[in-house]
C-alpha cells in the first residue's frame, strides 16, 4: 500500500508535469466501484469542465482540488496509481478511470481494484479523522509524547493507526522502530520522554529518506509502486522490512518476523529488545 513517501512523490510529479491548470473535459469509468461517492453518473456530470487548481497530500490521501469548490480525494489502497500522459491514453485492462484533459489524459490504474475516490465539497470531513502530519511543525515532541503517554497499545499498532499519526504504514513503521531501537510490541505508554523524542526524530528521518528516494517499490511488477514511469529507489535502503532471516545491518543477528495488528512486522531481537529499556538515541 502506498504510504506517505509514495503519495508525496506522486503529488510532486503531477505538479512538475503540469497537471495544475488543466481542465477535465470528460471521464471514462471502467470500474464503478472505484468511485465511493457520488454515483458514477453524478461523478461524471460534476467533474466535466472542472479545472485543476492544486494538488495536496494528507496522510495517504491525495486531493486534486478543482474549481467550483470541489476536491477529488483519492485513497490508493494497495495497488492504485495515477499516470499523466500528454496523449490520449489507450485503455489497459487494469485502468479503472481515464480523465480526458484539454491536453492529454490522467489515468487511474488499479490492479486489485481496492482504490477509492470521493468527489466532495468538504474534503476536510475525510481528513478530520486523521492524526497530525509527521512533518507538521505543530507536532512538537511534547505533543507527540502526550498523544501516546496514555495509550497501552503495542507501539507498532499505534503507529499504524492513522488517527494517531497520518501517513505511516507497514514499511515505514517497521523502519522507524528499528531506527529508534524500539521493539514493536512495547506498550506505547511505557516510552519515556527521551525515547519518545527519539522515535519522532526517527520517523521523520525515515520518511524523509523515503521521499528523497522517490518511495519504496518492492519489485518491478505492474502492481508495484511507480510514478512518472519510474519505480521508487528506497527498497535498497530498508534495514529490516521483509528481511526475515537476513543479518541485521547493525549487529548481524537474524531479523525476525511476527504479526502485530494483523500485519507482518520485522525487527531485530538484539537491537530492539522487548524487556530492556530502549536506547535514548539511535542512528539510522
Amino acid at each position: 500500500m502506498p504510504e506517505l513517501p509514495e503519495i508525496e512523490t506522486l503529488r510532486r510529479d503531477l505538479i512538475s508535469l503540469g497537471l495544475p491548470g488543466r481542465r477535465i473535459t470528460d471521464v471514462r469509468i471502467f470500474w464503478d466501484r472505484s468511485i465511493q461517492s457520488p454515483s458514477p453518473g453524478e461523478f461524471r456530470s460534476l467533474i466535466r469542465g472542472r479545472r485543476v487548481c492544486g494538488i495536496r497530500r494528507r496522510g495517504k490521501y491525495l486531493s486534486i482540488d478543482l474549481d467550483g469548490n470541489l476536491s477529488l480525494v483519492i485513497h490508493f489502497r494497495m495497488t492504485g496509481g495515477l499516470t499523466l500522459s500528454e496523449e490520449l491514453a489507450a485503455s489497459d485492462p487494469h485502468d479503472r478511470l481515464i480523465f480526458f484533459l484539454d491536453t492529454g489524459s490522467l489515468v487511474f490504474h488499479d490492479t486489485r481494484k481496492f482504490g477509492r475516490m470521493v468527489l466532495t465539497e468538504e474534503p476536510e470531513r475525510i481528513f478530520d479523522s486523521l492524526g497530525p502530519e509527521p512533518f507538521d511543525p505543530d507536532l512538537t515532541t511534547e505533543l507527540f509524547f502526550s498523544r501516546h503517554a496514555s495509550r497501552k497499545r503495542a507501539l507498532k499498532a499505534l503507529l499504524l493507526d492513522q488517527g494517531f499519526i497520518a501517513g505511516l504504514g507497514n514499511i515505514y513503521a517497521d523502519e522507524s522502530l528499528f531506527a529508534a531501537g524500539l521493539h514493536p510490541l512495547i506498550p506505547a505508554n511505557t516510552l519515556d520522554r527521551p525515547a519518545s523524542e527519539n522515535l519522532l526524530r526517527c520517523i521523520r528521518e525515515v520518511l524523509d529518506r523515503g521521499i528523497r528516494n522517490r518511495g519504496t517499490s518492492l519489485g518491478d511488477g505492474e502492481s508495484n509502486f511507480s510514478s512518472s514511469g519510474r519505480y521508487g529507489r528506497n527498497a535498497s535502503s530498508l534495514q529490516v522490512f521483509r528481511r526475515t532471516g537476513k543479518p541485521c545491518p547493525r549487529c548481524s543477528a537474524p531479523v525476525e518476523r511476527i504479526i502485530v495488528a494483523q500485519r507482518s512486522t520485522h525487527f531485530c531481537p538484539v537491537c530492539q529488545p522487548l524487556l530492556m529499556k530502549a536506547p535514548e538515541h539511535a542512528t539510522l
